[in-house]
């Protein structure tokens, strides 16, 4: 009996991801952009090794392989508003700033959304909001 557990796409996926994330931490961008690419590869719509892709290919300055990344990201969670604040900061390093104006304010959009549908999430008076 193999005392081993079965590693599934999606575990694979994980320790991809936490491995990318842990090579950010340490500065090594392209270490991190092959181990956030190996999580995608073990598991498509893995959503933390996108986000993380899109850091590791800008903390390289490859702004237009981010911004494609970036993308991706928001065609794979187009109601994510993260996604698209990603999207519009690769965009703003690389100098496209009216397309990322417009993409920062989809994000604002769908967080106001998301603030509407979930009136726990909305800000209490007097409460700074995060």
């Amino acid at each position: 009996m193999d005392p081993s557990p079965t590693l599934t796409p999606a575990k694979i996926a994980d320790q991809q991801s936490q491995h990318g994330l842990d090579l950010l931490a340490a500065n090594d961008a392209n270490a991190a952009e092959h181990a956030f690419r190996a999580a995608i590869a073990a598991q498509y719509d893995h959503v933390e090794a996108h986000h993380g892709l899109v850091r590791a290919l800008a903390d390289q300055q490859r702004l237009e392989p981010a911004i494609a990344a970036a993308l991706r990201l928001t065609a794979l969670t187009p109601q994510d508003p993260l996604a698209h604040t990603s999207l519009s900061i690769a965009l703003q390093r690389a100098g496209h700033i009216p397309e990322a104006e417009s993409a920062a304010a989809r994000a604002r959009i769908l967080e106001w959304k998301q603030q509407l549908a979930n009136p726990e999430l909305t800000p209490t008076e007097g409460a700074p909001f995060v």
